[in-house]
């Protein structure tokens, strides 16, 4: 017996997540929405706690930094996926999913997006303030320089090459979570999800649900960044990307290969 399901039964699994999710109360969705911003920003923090604190290291092996970095970035995933909590863009696949099936309607699809989306930030900034920059965690050197850097390179860069960098991101976390789905045991589970997650932090690609921890917690703690220019450059680039790479590269493919088929049969 396989411990593992078929990409075909993977589907029908990432379907039915969001036809549950899209079936709680509308508090119930809130928490684990914020929940989910919170996970997402914890691995934020650990990954720029290890990877920032290691200058020497990443003077002469910055590709090195940028692994561990993305080595260390996917725990905020497993810890979404493993406790039911709810993340903007793995909802990009799951509301697709059963939205294309008509099992859900277009309002619902776009008022459940809209809530995730708000209620994640609401989870990141929890971490990004009370939890990290108000307790002086990027006050000092090297981690302040790191996430400074690190930030603006992400807010000052081309608008075009943000939005297919978010292609990119959500392209390969939505991959982690069909991936994580596969998987009958939670060590399954994890390693599922952090290959395709390790690589797009690695590569640097931009996830608008990550960024709304990384860069308000630079803002936080002195960033010469200042919101608009966050919002305009990075985070609505970032997010239309990611709706793409959700949506449309994992959503609306894997319903054409294994749910589409099924329905003309019937």
């Amino acid at each position: 017996m396989n411990n593992y399901y078929s990409p075909g039964e993977i589907t029908k699994e990432f379907a039915l997540s969001g036809i549950s999710k899209s079936s709680l109360p509308t508090a119930k969705f809130v928490v684990i929405a914020m929940l989910g911003g919170a996970f997402i920003a914890l691995g934020g923090l650990l990954s720029v706690t290890v990877a920032g604190g290691m200058p020497g290291v990443g003077a002469d092996n910055p590709g090195i930094i940028k692994f561990i970095a993305g080595a260390l970035f996917p725990v905020g995933l497993m810890m979404v996926s493993i406790t039911g909590a709810d993340l903007f863009t793995s909802d990009c696949t799951a509301f697709t999913l059963p939205l294309l099936e008509k099992k859900l309607r277009l309002t619902s699809f776009m008022r459940l997006l809209f809530l995730s989306y708000v209620f994640n930030f609401v989870g990141t900034q929890i971490i990004a303030y009370l939890l990290s920059s108000h307790l002086g965690y990027f006050s000092k050197e090297p981690w302040q320089i790191y996430l400074f850097n690190y930030t603006a390179s992400k807010v000052y860069q081309d608008w075009m090459a943000v939005f297919i960098k978010g292609i990119g991101a959500n392209w390969l976390v939505c991959l982690g979570m069909f991936m994580g789905y596969a998987s009958k045991d939670i060590i399954g589970k994890c390693v599922g999800i952090w290959i395709p997650v390790m690589i797009f932090v690695t590569l640097g690609y931009e996830h608008s649900i990550a960024n709304m921890f990384f860069v308000p917690a630079a803002i936080y703690s002195g960033a010469d960044i200042t919101w608009g220019d966050f919002i305009l450059k990075n985070l609505i680039p970032a997010t239309l990307g990611n709706f793409v790479g959700g949506a449309i590269f994992v959503g609306c493919v894997y319903w054409y290969l294994y749910l589409y088929k099924k329905e003309s049969s019937s």
